[in-house]
């Protein structure tokens, strides 16, 4: 099976599909971009995320992936770099994986230092690419830019769910 890059976001202007990769000034103006693109995403999992259950984030954050795909893979060819640091739309739309099943993480934390939590060990697993996320980059187009974040995100959720339960199993 071939994973082809999605086609449709070629007959878009370079502006907007290069301002929807990098959310605006966001992946272009600061430094480190990649940690600017993923407190956006905290925030906007935990207002819209959050109450659609992990069913609704699952489906919500397939769409997104999708999506993110198809623009971080365009925004590649056009900006001319492989994974540009600057397209940050995929960790974006990672970080909602990063807390899947909300309710079963907070607890004896308050909720800032869940998210806190959840932020670090996602960026921490997209610099580090442990468990074979490395690999996912050589994946063809978006496909490569936006599935390693999609799998540290996955790693950073499921660490944190380890956690809780050694921390609930211990006391």
């Amino acid at each position: 099976m071939r994973l082809e890059q999605p086609n449709w976001p070629r007959f878009l202007p370079s502006g907007k599909v290069i301002a929807i990769a990098t959310l605006g000034p966001l992946g272009r103006k600061l430094p480190a971009p990649g940690t600017w693109g993923s407190p956006r995403g905290s925030a906007t999992s935990r207002f819209f995320f959050h109450p659609l259950g992990v069913i609704g984030t699952v489906l919500m954050s397939a769409i997104g992936a999708y999506l993110a795909v198809a623009f971080c893979g365009e925004a590649e060819f056009r900006i001319g770099k492989k994974d540009p640091g600057e397209v940050v739309l995929d960790e974006f739309v990672a970080m909602p994986l990063c807390f899947l099943a909300w309710p079963h993480l907070v607890g004896p934390l308050p909720e800032w230092v869940v998210f806190l939590a959840g932020f670090g060990l996602f960026r921490l697993f997209d610099i580090v690419k442990p468990f074979g996320i490395r690999r996912l980059q050589h994946l063809p187009g978006g496909w490569g830019v936006v599935m390693d974040d999609l799998a540290a995100a996955l790693a950073a959720c499921a660490t944190m769910h380890l956690a809780k339960f050694a921390w609930v199993y211990a006391h």
